[in-house]
């Protein structure tokens, strides 16, 4: 077993890495890395001296070492294609990556835990109120208008977008953001949710799971 994810157990951006390391079943290991308070175990020298940016997920493949959930995606669309999540024609390929940027560069980097964190401790709000379901429905809009009729994201096949999708939705429902706007993303979703690859993926059936 070469493929080592850094991971921590409810973090979305590394829920992706494990969906699709699932789909592609390669063989990999879990490394739990605690984001949780008085922990921080993604602060420590040990973790800052493989990520400088202190964050999770992170990817060890032989001499392969890199951040960046949708470099990390790509690397191993490009290192291990037995199982493509990528379409191999255009224009969907380009419709997936643009519906996977949506979610990785729009609506995730102003909703993670640093974000949030900050919100709190420097404006004393609470960003669940009101901020997350806002930005949440910012995006959601959006991606229904792109998604098929299903059962994936974009038809009859799995793809990078039901991996980012997942872990978005997951938090949203986390976060009782109302989803009644959004039934092809939620028809997608459960369906995927019905599948080994996406089952062990999830937070709950991670080995640093409370």
């Amino acid at each position: 077993m070469s493929i080592k994810l850094y991971s921590y157990w409810r973090s979305s951006a590394a829920y992706r890495l494990r969906i699709a390391l699932n789909l592609k079943e390669l063989d990999h290991e879990i490394v739990p890395v605690s984001l949780a308070p008085g922990k921080a175990e993604n602060r420590q020298q040990a973790y800052r001296q493989k990520n400088p940016q202190m964050l999770v997920p992170f990817l060890e493949d032989g001499n392969v070492a890199i951040g960046q959930t949708m470099a990390m995606l790509e690397y191993l669309e490009e290192t291990y294609p037995e199982v493509q999540l990528l379409p191999v024609e255009q224009p969907l390929r380009s419709q997936v990556r643009a519906f996977c940027n949506m979610i990785a560069c729009d609506v995730h980097p102003i909703l993670n835990l640093r974000v949030m964190n900050y919100i709190k401790s420097e404006f004393d709000a609470d960003p669940t109120a009101h901020w997350y379901s806002h930005w949440i429905h910012e995006g959601f809009k959006a991606l229904e208008q792109f998604a098929s009729d299903g059962p994936f994201v974009f038809g009859d096949k799995v793809s990078l977008a039901d991996a980012l999708l997942v872990p978005q939705m997951y938090n949203a429902r986390r976060f009782k953001v109302a989803l009644d706007d959004y039934p092809r993303l939620v028809a997608a979703v459960d369906h995927c949710n019905k599948l080994e690859a996406f089952r062990k993926a999830a937070p709950e059936a991670q080995p640093d799971a409370p």
